[in-house]
């Protein structure tokens, strides 16, 4: 599925599909990478730096041929920041003027609203290496568990 634009049950449908959309993940990362996937701040380097030879652009991770890794990384990016800072899956569908309308969340009440399909174009298109770790350390050190 396309994540772009959810309705709310396609939103449920997504998050019913997740575990099998991050065991998906598996057959595009080489085992040296998968190795490091335990969902810790750490595997987002390991995670980013695979990103980041993947695509070069942008403009690349918005294909129709790359959405369902896009998607995959999403999943994985989201639930590793759930796992360390809190929060749940959430989708913003009454707010047309929300930067994330219509499209999965982690949220925490009171605290942070994150779209992890924008953190893989973000790191991307700032080719840090390190951008995902800073994101998700922020928040885990900030509003973590």
């Amino acid at each position: 599925m396309n994540i772009g634009r959810l309705t709310r049950d396609e939103f449920e449908y997504w998050l019913f599909q997740m575990d099998e959309t991050l065991a998906t993940l598996y057959s595009y990362v080489s085992p040296d990478v998968a190795v490091h996937l335990d969902y810790s701040i750490a595997s987002l380097t390991v995670l980013e730096t695979w990103i980041l030879n993947r695509y070069t652009s942008r403009e690349q991770t918005r294909t129709d041929s790359e959405s369902t890794i896009i998607e995959a990384l999403s999943c994985y990016i989201g639930e590793t920041l759930r796992k360390v800072a809190g929060g749940i899956w959430d989708i913003e569908l009454d707010n047309p003027k929300d930067a994330y309308y219509c499209l999965p969340v982690i949220h925490r009440k009171g605290s942070y609203k994150e779209c992890p399909v924008t953190l893989v174009t973000a790191c991307v298109d700032r080719r840090r290496g390190d951008y995902l770790t800073s994101v998700v350390q922020y928040l885990s050190n900030r509003y973590g568990l």
